[in-house]
């Protein structure tokens, strides 16, 4: 039997909620075309409730037995997924020793021109990129300046042969954004454009939301990634911490 080439499992969690979701969801409350926050996107940190995610999250990991911890932690650079992650790291959640690791490839999906922008504004200021963007599609569309979903899934695809050459038998967790969540899940499960979006259409990934794949040693030539959860909230809700579901800066209407 050929060696195994996977991780024993990979855990991908969205970040907890930040302060860029809430200043979204009062742009958006309150019709307005820019959202109010001046940080980068790279700087935007958590908001107090997505503290409380992410410990309720580490705890969760905390209370599984030893040896089926984090063996690794690797996060997108951005500062609301690297404050999630150490968060993590800070409550037991992960085996002792283990140390975050930034990630730039799993950075969040660049907007470009469409930063700070809601659906409102994107229509006023560039009426033919919101035409356009209906036209080709989330999926194949890059704004100006900015990445499209196919961009994202390219440099994932060099984290997977990162993840298979440096972490296999190993239990990985990955602290990113909710594009990156799901183009993780359109590499593992195999899926296509169409089923990647039907998925995204269902609606947000909460805050702190786990999605788990196991290997399954026996499955294919050097074993296989299983889904075992996806998106999975149990880890809030025990640790009585509330749901959100707020998408990432900017917002964009959904095709």
């Amino acid at each position: 039997m050929s060696e195994q080439k996977w991780p024993d499992v990979i855990w991908i969690a969205r970040h907890g909620q930040s302060a860029g979701n809430v200043a979204r969801d009062t742009a958006e409350t309150t019709r307005a075309s820019r959202i109010a926050i001046a940080t980068r996107d790279v700087d935007t940190p958590l908001s107090e409730l997505g503290g409380r995610q992410a410990a309720a999250l580490g705890r969760w990991f905390k209370s599984m037995p030893e040896g089926e911890r984090p063996t690794a932690i690797l996060s997108s650079p951005y500062v609301r997924a690297m404050a999630t992650a150490e968060i993590i790291v800070s409550e037991g959640g992960a085996d002792a020793g283990v140390r975050v690791l930034p990630d730039e490839r799993l950075r969040e999906k660049e907007f470009g021109i469409l930063d700070r922008l809601t659906v409102l504004g994107i229509r006023e200021a560039y009426p033919e990129l919101a035409e356009q963007r209906q036209h080709v599609g989330k999926f194949y569309f890059r704004p100006p300046g900015g990445e499209s979903w196919c961009d994202v899934i390219l440099r994932l695809r060099n984290v997977v042969d990162t993840i298979t050459r440096e972490y296999r038998r190993e239990r990985v967790l990955i602290v990113a954004h909710q594009v990156v969540v799901n183009c993780f899940r359109y590499l593992f499960e195999r899926l296509d454009e169409a089923r990647i979006l039907a998925i995204d259409r269902q609606g947000d990934i909460p805050n702190c939301a786990v999605t788990a794949y196991e290997c399954d040693a026996g499955a294919g030539k050097n074993g296989k990634l299983v889904p075992r959860v996806i998106n999975f909230i149990a880890p809030l809700t025990e640790g009585g911490a509330p749901i959100t579901t707020q998408p990432d800066l900017p917002i964009a209407p959904k095709p």
